[in-house]
């Protein structure tokens, strides 16, 4: 089948040329190729000004990124032989780097898969989609998955706020099998019970599991604070290191619970203080009590999610940074977080000078944190390099 065209204007290809796989709608010669004659989803053959292929890709007339390339070969569009052939290669990586089957096992672009994420739970996996292409072939992922692995079962977690963007309803949908209301993982030889249907996004953060590792020389016999906790993933995994002793603070209803039952599965239990309370308010608090940690772990969600918050996003960074060094012991470690890609990592370090300044705390930068292998980053599209964390020793002056 001949796909249709997608056509862009005179040296628009360039980025694509370079690497990319984004194409935005101000992009496209719409006189010779309207995107109004598309539908969200349509497979294209995207075309420089003078008509040569680039490659293979899918369209959204509604969007601002409104195609995306899926494959420089025009010969290949995206249907279940690609999506088979893409879950091929980003499994090859994953056996690499990990003894189990837990990890991300597609992650978007940089897995030539732009628009979906698949998160792997041994034999259950949990796929999210982000774009109508991608959403156009969701039985051909279904069937690409239960050809390459024969898993359990499979869940589309498809209720993320990305969507939205792309025109696309939110849902969570069972595609094949059983799902389990949670599953066990393990992670840095650490047990979990992960709730992957009424979780947050897929259930488990495998982004941070490097960063966890490291974090683990630092805790040996400390007093630990991890604010931010969800399901205990950083305090638990500081009690088996060997903490003295961790208070897990969030702000959600259900995670005391997750929280201590993971303790619990790891006879770390005894050690483990939970309070469910917005991070802010206990910092606060904590401060006004002349609590201090040893080491202080900030793991925030997202605070700039678009260009238009970074102001008040970095507020909130230097906000709880200098609050989280307000609690730290005179000679203690702080372990700082930020997954908003809108914040470069230049910027984040600042704001931990910064806070140190205004406390009148030196500081030295002991670490530099990234996601996990398995969230490659695709070296021409650096919105997929996203997580940075800071292992900084707070001292006095």
């Amino acid at each position: 089948m001949q796909l249709p065209a997608l056509r862009l204007k005179k040296n628009e290809d360039r980025r694509l040329r370079a690497g990319h796989l984004w194409v935005f709608s101000n992009e496209v010669d719409i006189a010779a190729t309207p995107l109004t004659a598309f539908a969200p989803g349509d497979p294209v053959i995207i075309e420089s000004a003078d008509g040569k292929p680039l490659g293979s890709g899918y369209v959204n007339p509604h969007a601002l990124i409104c195609a995306r390339l899926v494959s420089r070969d025009p010969r290949y569009p995206l249907d279940q032989s690609l999506l088979i052939h893409r879950f091929n290669i980003a499994l090859s990586l994953r056996q690499r780097l990990f003894a189990s089957d837990y990890y991300r096992l597609a992650f978007g672009d940089s897995d030539g898969l732009p628009g979906l994420v698949v998160d792997r739970y041994g034999d259950v996996f949990v796929v999210q989609i982000s774009t109508a292409g991608m959403e156009r072939v969701k039985q051909e992922i279904v069937a690409a998955l239960e050809k390459v692995f024969k898993p359990r079962a499979i869940l589309l977690r498809n209720d993320i706020s990305s969507r939205d963007m792309e025109g696309l309803n939110r849902y969570i949908e069972t595609a094949a099998g059983e799902v389990p209301e949670q599953i066990t993982l393990e992670e840095n030889g650490v047990k979990f019970s992960v709730p992957i249907v009424a979780g947050q996004k897929t259930g488990w953060f495998y982004d941070q599991r490097m960063n966890r590792a490291r974090m683990r020389q630092y805790v040996v016999g400390k007093r630990v604070l991890d604010a931010f906790s969800y399901i205990g993933a950083w305090g638990v995994q500081a009690l088996c290191a060997g903490a003295q002793a961790v208070l897990c603070v969030d702000s959600s209803q259900k995670a005391p619970a997750w929280m201590r039952h993971n303790a619990e599965i790891n006879n770390v239990l005894e050690k483990l203080t939970v309070t469910q309370v917005d991070a802010f308010d206990a910092l606060k608090s904590l401060r006004a009590e002349r609590e201090k940690f040893d080491v202080v772990i900030v793991d925030p969600p997202a605070f700039i999610k678009r260009k238009k918050d970074v102001k008040e996003g970095v507020q909130a960074y230097r906000r709880l940074n200098q609050m989280a060094m307000q609690v730290l012991a005179s000679d203690g470690m702080l372990i700082s977080s930020s997954c908003s890609y809108h914040l470069e990592r230049a910027a984040l370090l600042e704001i931990l000078l910064q806070a140190g300044r205004h406390l009148d705390r030196n500081l030295q930068i002991i670490e530099q944190g990234h996601q996990a292998p398995d969230h490659p980053v695709h070296p021409a599209i650096p919105e997929t390099a996203y997580l940075k964390t800071y292992f900084a020793r707070v001292l006095p002056v």
